[in-house]
């Protein structure tokens, strides 16, 4: 009879350990399960393909050396298509399964926005977005952190350099036609504002369409100096060949979303002269900790900004899962997050109650010799 009571109260201490465990959905006793939607597909594949890749060498770092208090990292991966439509549904259903701690690593404006309803509604973690929508920073949402410098700041860079070191008035907008674009179309006007310019003409073309001749044209006739663009790479490709075969002398810029290696791929010599800015330091610059790091856990695995700031993103969880012990819960992950301020060996992320950016460093590059060139100045 002893015998029976003290197994009975063994395996009723065992089931309500376990249970303890197991009390956060996407925590198990030897695991953390993250879930990512993002263009796997389509004309932003290579964005999402990228920052899936960094995020899962950090990972796998990571778990090499025996995880984050014993648990390993998994990802739950779908493919949107870069279609709001389907991150919605997808996203949701990722929430609905119970299996997933916070989701990670998504892509794009119009998607994110699709996302977030249910992310809201549901009070799950969304973290580090591919994004620098100011709809995902303004008002702050508990639940919602960027890593990333806004679109604004990407702007303002850029625009400090069209007009102040090129010395370019007439600036032309050439944007998908959904909310990235509008974003972007908003702070370049502020940025052209401030220096008492406008936008000196627009066009627009549809997401997921490389059909950009006919909107191309159309700027020919405004004679720009400069074309600010806003999609992918795939539809910058096109522009820019497009414009070489219309002799437009006009140069050609971009917020860091376009997808630089992708973009100079399939540019090729088109693409010379190309301005993009990005919100992430070189992936080739190995003077910095952080990028040699990120190197050596890439391997023979294509480097890029994209991926490397996936791994940026996963360093940052990494830290703040460390931070809120041995016991994870969304609502400590965000107390954690929102006191986080760490050094991950040249590059600073620190976030607040009332700032959940945790970065607004930005980096002119310039496409010369099918590579992306840091710069200082615009030439």
């Amino acid at each position: 009879m002893l015998r029976q009571l003290l197994c009975g109260f063994s395996v009723s201490v065992c089931l309500l350990f376990c249970t303890s465990l197991r009390a956060e959905e996407g925590v198990s006793v030897g695991e953390v399960r993250l879930g990512m939607v993002n263009a796997q597909s389509g004309p932003a594949a290579g964005l999402g393909r990228g920052v899936r890749a960094g995020v899962e060498a950090y990972f796998h770092k990571i778990n090499v050396a025996g995880g984050v208090h014993g648990r390993k990292l998994t990802l739950s991966l779908r493919d949107d298509g870069y279609e709001p439509q389907n991150t919605a549904r997808l996203s949701q259903e990722l929430i609905d399964s119970g299996e997933v701690f916070a989701l990670l690593g998504f892509v794009g404006t119009p998607t994110s926005r699709a996302a977030m309803p249910g992310v809201l509604a549901a009070r799950v973690p969304y973290l580090f977005p591919f994004t620098g929508a100011k709809v995902l920073r303004e008002p702050v949402h508990r639940w919602v952190f960027n890593v990333r410098a806004s679109y604004f700041d990407e702007i303002e860079a850029l625009v400090a350099g069209i007009t102040d070191d090129l010395g370019f008035q007439r600036v032309a907008l050439l944007m998908q036609d959904d909310s990235f674009g509008e974003t972007v179309k908003s702070g370049l006007a502020g940025a052209l504002h401030k220096r008492d310019l406008t936008v000196s003409a627009e066009q627009r073309f549809l997401r997921n369409s490389l059909e950009v001749g006919p909107a191309l044209q159309a700027l020919r006739a405004s004679q720009p100096q400069a074309i600010f663009f806003v999609g992918t790479y795939r539809q910058m490709a096109a522009a820019v060949r497009q414009a070489r075969e219309l002799d437009m002398p006009a140069r050609f810029f971009s917020v860091s979303f376009v997808g630089t290696e992708d973009f100079i791929a399939e540019a090729g010599a088109a693409g010379e002269g190309v301005y993009i800015s990005q919100v992430v330091p070189s992936p080739h610059d190995a003077s910095l900790p952080l990028v040699r790091e990120y190197q050596a856990a890439m391997g023979r695995v294509p480097r890029g900004y994209a991926s490397l700031e996936g791994y940026i993103d996963a360093a940052v969880l990494v830290e703040a899962l460390r931070r809120s012990g041995p016991q994870p819960t969304r609502a400590r992950l965000v107390e954690v997050l929102e006191s986080l301020d760490v050094d991950l060996g040249g590059f600073r992320v620190a976030f607040a109650p009332g700032d959940h950016q945790g970065s607004d460093a930005v980096y002119l590059t310039r496409v010369e010799g099918g590579r992306a060139v840091p710069v200082q100045q615009m030439r």
